[in-house]
């Protein structure tokens, strides 16, 4: 049953969408600056299918994915095969999951994950013009550079790491399904997760 709070984050999260980011319509290009300060944009990857995943590794249900290899077995499968994955954080100087360089890696390498780059977005625009609401959040951007799958990863809102193995990964299928050359058959499912914690 959905809480007040899952109410209030869905009625954000589509608003924001509605304005900005629309399923089935062009992903929004953006600029942004990853771990080591270098400039990374959406454009430079035309021709491929890409996955963004915010992130906050301080997150409880970011932990969930992560501490579970249940994040890193999805990224390594799909870059393998061409995907892009690319993890944005959006946390504000000062918020949660708002990390040094240093720290940055620390994590990665402390998780072993297996994004191709993490990104970031602490001014928060990025995160707003694509809706990003919770940690985890996922979209998928097809070969044409088309919104193709904004949600939640899998069908089991919790912070347990049991129910991972009884999901229904909707990143899973949605990338399979576009590598075999089909259309994705489920493109939004409530996203759950930690607040990203933007700016004020």
């Amino acid at each position: 049953m959905l809480t007040l709070l899952s109410f209030i984050t869905l009625a954000f999260f589509f608003t924001v969408l509605a304005d900005n980011a629309k399923l089935n319509a062009p992903a929004p290009n953006f600029k942004l600056k990853d771990k080591d300060g270098n400039e990374i944009s959406l454009s430079q990857f035309k021709g491929k299918i890409v996955v963004l995943e915010w992130i906050n590794f301080d997150c409880p249900y970011v932990k969930k994915h992560y501490n579970s290899n249940n994040m890193q077995k999805l990224q390594e499968e799909f870059t393998q095969k061409g995907v892009v994955w690319i993890a944005i954080n959006s946390s504000a100087p000062g918020k949660q999951g708002h990390f040094t360089t240093q720290e940055i890696n620390e994590r990665i390498n402390l998780h072993k994950a297996k994004f191709n780059y993490y990104l970031i977005d602490e001014d928060g625009k990025v995160g707003r013009t694509y809706g990003a609401a919770t940690t985890p959040h996922l979209f998928i951007i097809d070969k044409d550079g088309i919104l193709v799958y904004a949600g939640g990863i899998d069908d089991k809102p919790s912070k347990e790491i049991e129910d991972v193995k009884n999901a229904t990964n909707f990143i899973h299928k949605a990338l399979n399904e576009l590598l075999s050359g089909q259309k994705v058959s489920i493109q939004s499912q409530p996203p759950y997760g930690c607040s990203v914690k933007y700016a004020d």
